[in-house]
């Protein structure tokens, strides 16, 4: 399991932007639109693709560095 290091933080660092992406790319699935408006208010309104490609990009390096 390369990429998949809870203990690590830049596993974490990486692995919030993407949820939060998700997060806010799946609103109209799940509905929780007082979180996603609480993730854009923090995130200052970055869009989903690059909040979950940035996760990815973080998760990626991190294990490339190892």
């Amino acid at each position: 399991m390369k990429y998949f290091k809870p203990t690590s933080l830049t596993w974490w660092s990486g692995f919030v932007p993407f949820l939060a992406g998700l997060m806010v790319a799946s609103e109209s699935m799940h509905g929780l639109s007082s979180i996603v408006q609480t993730i854009n208010a923090i995130t200052d309104n970055t869009p989903a693709a690059v909040l979950i490609n940035a996760g990815i990009g973080a998760i990626a390096i991190r294990a490339a560095i190892k």
